[in-house]
């Protein structure tokens, strides 16, 4: 759990890389769950029942769903994340719930392993994260420029450089 958290107040929340987790970590509405096995069906069990808790629970809350055991290759962690989303509608949550992913061997359709882009979606373990679209969407309206964050967290990683990348997060916890 140190680890997650140090990524999140270095990278994604000290270079507001996601302009709304600082609040929501602030108030307490950030839950981190460690998910209990490697295997697939179990994770699954515990993301739907993560899925219902959040679905009533207070309207910013949000939760990181953390795979600690397996799911280390890229590949089988997005099957993993086709099969949970997939799962997230079956149980009715369309338009209620969203996964957005990080990994750390995360990589963009079309990016080199080392491009700094896949860093805004790289994490210390693999991570999927269950927001609510109401939330989301309350928070992109409230935002002067959702649009350009993408940009303007590719232009902060290429700032820092790969190497002052690796340095945040490598730096004490």
């Amino acid at each position: 759990m140190a680890l997650i958290g140090h990524w999140l107040d270095s990278m994604v929340i000290g270079l507001n890389l996601c302009p709304f987790a600082g609040s929501v970590r602030r108030r307490g509405l950030l839950r981190i769950v460690l998910a209990s096995s490697d295997r697939t069906e179990q994770c699954l069990q515990e993301l739907a029942d993560e899925a219902h808790r959040l679905t009533v629970a207070d309207e910013d809350a949000t939760t990181l769903f953390v795979l600690p055991h397996g799911f280390a290759d890229f590949d089988d962690y997005l099957d993993l994340l086709a099969v949970g989303e997939a799962l997230l509608a079956e149980l009715g949550y369309t338009g209620i719930l969203q996964l957005a992913s990080f990994h750390p061997r995360y990589q963009f359709d079309g990016t080199g392993i080392d491009e700094l882009s896949n860093w805004t979606n790289r994490a210390p373990l693999p991570i999927l994260h269950l927001l609510r679209e109401d939330s989301v969407a309350r928070a992109v309206e409230g935002h002067p420029d959702p649009q350009g964050i993408p940009g303007r967290n590719i232009q902060r990683l290429e700032e820092l450089g790969l190497s002052g990348v690796k340095r945040l997060l490598c730096s004490k916890h």
